[in-house]
């Protein structure tokens, strides 16, 4: 018992020695998917703050590949000593692990979550001539033409598609799911006519809607959006406990030291409040993250695994 005490004093007494000293050399950000993405220019945008209030240079690495599983296994299985990071998502943290059999990293035991950074709700949107003018509407018209009506996503697994499936099963209703290769040739389809709905991010959605070229019913999030606020929920419109959004944040190896990782979400949390990032966030259609400390993020992540987990084995999803 004695030698247990010792061996956690001097543990607790390196992890405390290393935080004061932390960062003594510059820093990785890992961005697991491709540059010029949403995931990506964030990523730059706060490794330019952090290296700011850090006094140390945080160089952002893109390692793109497997829906983000390269560049989270990539810090998941990495030295743990605070000088790497990854941005994590909902699609790596809490979709990916159902979605792609085999992953090799588990998202709550090989990694620990700093903070949220972006929460975007998605929104439902239908083309002008669908004869639904709300969701109640919409409902009754899938219902009366069971397979008749589809809905597009970016991606099979992506939050639109799921958002698609929950909807499916909450009412009771069949739509056919047509995946593409990105929500933008997905939404030119839908204002084509070739497709008759999406549950489509809203940064990507909202010119449409405010050009009237697609009519919008619903957002995804249990608050309404302050970009639509006349725009009722879909919880709201009767689908009670209706809550999905897209949403990312910063992640770390598992066993980086307490110390390091509070401090870090402390400078993230700084570099969020400043007044040039918090229009950034607006222009990505993100309200402010209510989700802030690495204990609410990292239970956050736990909650919408589980849900996820059971939304992909209830749609037969599987990784293109």
């Amino acid at each position: 018992m004695q030698r247990l005490l010792v061996l956690f004093f001097l543990a607790t007494a390196a992890n405390l020695a290393a935080a004061q000293s932390w960062p003594a050399k510059p820093l990785r950000l890992v961005a697991p998917y491709a540059a010029g993405g949403p995931i990506d220019i964030s990523a730059r945008q706060l490794a330019a703050k952090l290296q700011d209030s850090l006094g140390q240079p945080v160089v952002v690495e893109n390692r793109p590949g497997a829906g983000g599983n390269i560049g989270v296994d990539l810090i998941a299985k990495g030295p743990a000593d605070g000088y790497s990071l990854v941005m994590s998502a909902i699609a790596t943290l809490a979709i990916n692990p159902s979605l792609y059999p085999g992953l090799p990293y588990d998202p709550i035991k090989d990694l620990r979550h700093v903070t949220l950074l972006v929460q975007v709700p998605n929104v439902l949107i239908v083309t002008n001539e669908l004869p639904a003018k709300n969701v109640k509407e919409l409902i009754t018209l899938a219902k009366q033409r069971p397979g008749k009506l589809d809905f597009g996503s970016g991606s099979t697994g992506s939050t639109g598609h799921l958002a698609g499936e929950m909807f499916k099963m909450m009412t009771g209703t069949f739509m056919v799911h047509i995946p593409y290769k990105g929500s933008a040739p997905a939404l030119a389809d839908m204002m084509a006519g070739r497709i008759h709905l999406m549950f489509d991010n809203l940064a990507s959605a909202l010119p449409s809607i405010k050009s009237d070229k697609v009519r919008a019913l619903a957002t995804t999030t249990k608050a309404r959006s302050s970009f639509l606020p006349e725009l009722p929920t879909l919880d709201e419109a009767g689908l009670k406990g209706f809550d999905m959004s897209t949403w990312w944040g910063v992640s770390m190896a598992a066993k980086t030291p307490q110390p390091i990782v509070e401090r870090l979400s402390a400078e993230i949390l700084k570099a969020m409040d400043a007044p040039d990032m918090k229009e950034r966030l607006r222009n990505m259609g993100s309200e402010a993250p209510t989700i802030r400390t690495a204990e609410q993020f990292t239970s956050f992540v736990a909650s919408e695994l589980k849900i996820y987990t059971e939304l992909v084995r209830r749609s037969g999803a599987k990784a293109d």
